[in-house]
């Protein structure tokens, strides 16, 4: 069962013995490590990032984002795909990405929840009011006019990650019912979502519904009693792994696999073209259909940096006859385009 981590109140930037995240309890991609840190059963605690620390991180780590690594030779690293690179390295029979082809997959899968399932965690966070009082406060440490600065800022997020008309915001809930729904029957037929173990799929979702989803007021009410078996897998299902069990995405993707490259094709694939486009012409933003209305997006030079990992990591560690491979199976779903140069 997943136990909360330890918090650390003292000696925040010591040197840690394990591995220590610095990170907000209501963040996802903090939980995305989190989650990866269990699976991975290492030494770890949690540091909450406080004002007080907020200066002296920044400078260690080169970020303002959270979640950072304490690693045990004191370096500090952020960006959680490159950090679970490594801690697959350190952690080689527990793998989230495992080797060779369904590797390259399980990227795949998981730049989707990444880059674009993050828009929703942001409308349902920010474009409810709800929310706000409960979040705003918490992130900005009891600190009122802060709080007030995050509720504007998040409403400039929306609208940078194209959540701001209702039809945007109605699709986004409907795409993530249409995932939970998903998630639901498959859980009854394998522990994972892509299987019988864990993969970095399973870190995202699961960040997702920690730190957004069955946390705040307007999407815990609409989730929670309608997937119990999502819920109880996030509660405590998920992290009774032993480091056993086999992950195929390639010969034999699992349902929910399934509908996530099917979602993609529509939806983050013209998203993140269009996004390289804009970038390459030097424009600040572009605007492409989705859901039957045009609709802009700011222009994010990590979403280019994000996608070239997954095809660096094919031109890395796949020779030509499983690149051609990859690009069959992906061109089944209709989504070569995407991670073909």
């Amino acid at each position: 069962m997943f136990t909360p981590p330890r918090n650390t109140a003292q000696n925040a930037l010591s040197r840690p013995e394990g591995y220590r995240v610095y990170g907000w309890q209501r963040s996802y991609f903090t939980h995305k490590l989190m989650a990866a840190l269990h699976f991975y059963n290492a030494d770890w605690e949690f540091q909450p990032k406080t004002a007080e620390i907020e200066a002296e991180l920044r400078m260690r780590s080169g970020t303002h984002q959270v979640p950072v690594l304490h690693t045990p030779e004191n370096w500090m690293i952020a960006d959680t795909t490159p950090l679970l690179y490594l801690l697959d390295e350190r952690f080689p029979g527990r793998r989230m990405f495992p080797a060779g082809i369904d590797g390259v997959l399980v990227h795949i899968l998981e730049e989707y929840f990444d880059e674009w399932i993050a828009r929703t965690t942001v409308h349902w966070r920010w474009n409810y009011e709800e929310n706000h009082q409960l979040l705003s406060m918490d992130a900005a440490y009891g600190d009122a006019e802060k709080a007030q600065e995050l509720i504007v800022w998040g409403g400039k997020v929306c609208r940078a990650t194209g959540v701001s008309s209702e039809i945007q915001q109605r699709e986004a809930e409907n795409e993530y019912h249409r995932l939970m729904a998903a998630a639901e029957q498959q859980l009854t037929q394998t522990p994972y979502l892509l299987g019988e173990r864990p993969s970095a799929v399973d870190c995202i979702v699961l960040a997702g519904l920690r730190a957004h989803f069955l946390h705040d007021p307007a999407p815990r009410r609409a989730l929670y009693d309608r997937y119990p078996g999502v819920v109880a897998w996030v509660e405590a299902g998920a992290d009774d792994w032993r480091g056993d069990g086999l992950l195929s995405c390639l010969h034999n993707a699992t349902d929910f696999a399934q509908l996530v490259f099917r979602e993609m094709a529509g939806t983050y694939q013209p998203f993140a073209l269009g996004n390289r486009r804009a970038l390459a012409q030097g424009d600040k933003a572009f605007v492409i259909p989705m859901y039957g209305e045009d609709v802009s997006y700011l222009a994010r030079p990590y979403i280019e940096q994000s996608r070239r990992m997954i095809v660096e990591r094919a031109n890395r560690h796949l020779d030509s006859g499983e690149k051609a491979q990859l690009l069959e199976f992906l061109g089944g779903y209709d989504l070569a385009g995407a991670f073909s140069d």
